[in-house]
């Protein structure tokens, strides 16, 4: 039988379980929804779940969690079916969430638009596009909080009313 570096041969089982085992403890330490976050119902747990994959976050406020999936699911009644598919599709194929925006582009799936409408009402805290866009957070949404340390977005104008519809000169 051939040995390698440790003595060990390279078929021996006993390796093989404890390199899975250390792999998969390690794994699941990177895996954001591997952490419980109390949710009403599946579908609210499969929204926060994909949002914490999409944000790279391990927990997520949860009254935001809230008022954008309700925003989300009002312009879209298909809103929760399509994200379970979409959490459903994730676990199924292992697929990286650096990679899942091209998967679904590449292959056309219908589902491909779902991951940036979670990401946009999570980073811009905005929910819909053109005239039916509402925006439900703004110093709470992700873009505001990653930069927060340095930087402070301004909860006011700092012109007189309406001095933000003019176009710079």
């Amino acid at each position: 039988m051939q040995r390698d570096d440790t003595g060990l041969s390279p078929a021996d089982p006993t390796r093989r379980v404890l390199l899975a085992g250390l792999l998969s403890a390690y794994t699941a330490s990177l895996i954001p929804w591997a952490l419980a976050q109390p949710v009403v119902d599946a579908d609210r747990g499969a929204f926060l779940a994909v949002s914490a994959i999409l944000a790279g976050r391990q927990s997520l406020d949860a009254e935001q969690a809230k008022r954008l999936y309700d925003a989300l699911t009002a312009d879209d009644a298909a809103f929760p079916a399509s994200t379970r598919s979409l959490l459903a599709l994730i676990n199924e194929r292992k697929i990286d969430p650096l990679q899942l925006q091209q998967v679904l582009d590449d292959e056309k799936s219908p589902l491909a638009p779902l991951p940036r409408k979670i990401v946009t009402a999570w980073y811009l805290g905005i929910v819909g596009s053109g005239e039916k866009a509402r925006v439900l957070a703004f110093e709470n949404a992700l873009n505001a909080q990653v930069v927060g340390d340095i930087l402070k977005p301004p909860t006011y104008c700092y012109g007189v009313y309406g001095s933000w519809t003019k176009k710079p000169g």
